[in-house]
């Protein structure tokens, strides 16, 4: 007789098959349920999914997106803050060099005897002041310009500008089948800007408003051009 090597594994129990040999293992019976991939609609969780205790869910859009939080907005609104800043630099920086230039000009000196003579107030008024002054209304209304252009014009074709553009944020209309027009990007500039320079802490309300506005966290500009800003995929 030939005995079986040592230490050799038994055969794995079960009927043995017709054709002699040993049985296929076999092992814990496995669900149906575990056994096939859920196919419900994307974006939805399977039945019987529980979130995590403390998860909650992002607010959307009446599109469907995910809305933009406060912190993504006020970065995208610092960097375009930059930008103009960085903008209106360069196209003042000669009217101010020569506002300062004149002045050291017209500042008195002192006489043979050494006194210096006062100079007339109406001729700091007219050398220094009324120009500071046109100086200080012209870069006003040169940014205003350059606002239109840059968060109307520019942000019209796909509803970013630059920092928005960086954040992955775009401002859509209220109504998913709206589209977003010059006139609906005129009310937000209306408010946030000039509105929101002319009237004395207009534009931090404006900008705060969103962190207790309800369902779709709009900003007052937002609200009064029927808008809201949503987060896009990269």
């Amino acid at each position: 007789m030939i005995e079986p090597p040592p230490n050799s594994t038994p055969p794995p129990a079960g009927p043995p098959p017709a054709g002699g040999g040993f049985a296929p293992p076999t092992g814990p019976a496995v669900p149906a349920q575990h056994t096939q991939a859920y196919a419900g609609p994307p974006g939805h969780p399977p039945p019987g999914y529980a979130p995590p205790v403390g998860f909650v869910p992002p607010t959307l859009a009446p599109n469907g997106q995910p809305l933009a939080g406060f912190g993504e907005r006020l970065v995208a609104w610092l960097i375009d803050t930059a930008l103009a800043s960085a903008v209106l630099m360069v196209l003042f920086a000669p009217v101010f060099i020569w506002l300062f230039v004149r002045m050291i000009d017209r500042m008195p000196t002192a006489g043979p005897d050494g006194t210096v003579v006062e100079p007339d107030p109406s001729m700091i008024f007219g050398d220094f002041l009324l120009p500071l002054l046109l100086a200080e209304l012209g870069l006003f209304l040169l940014l205003l310009v350059f606002y239109w252009l840059y968060h109307v014009e520019y942000a019209r074709r796909t509803g970013q500008t630059l920092g928005k553009k960086v954040m992955k944020l775009r401002i859509v209309p209220l109504q998913p089948d709206a589209p977003l027009t010059r006139g609906a990007l005129g009310k937000r500039y209306l408010v946030e800007f000039v509105a929101g320079s002319l009237v004395p802490f207009l534009n931090y309300l404006d900008g705060f408003w969103q962190l207790w506005d309800k369902p779709w966290q709009q900003c007052l500009h937002d609200k009064a051009a029927g808008t809201v800003v949503v987060k896009v995929a990269p």
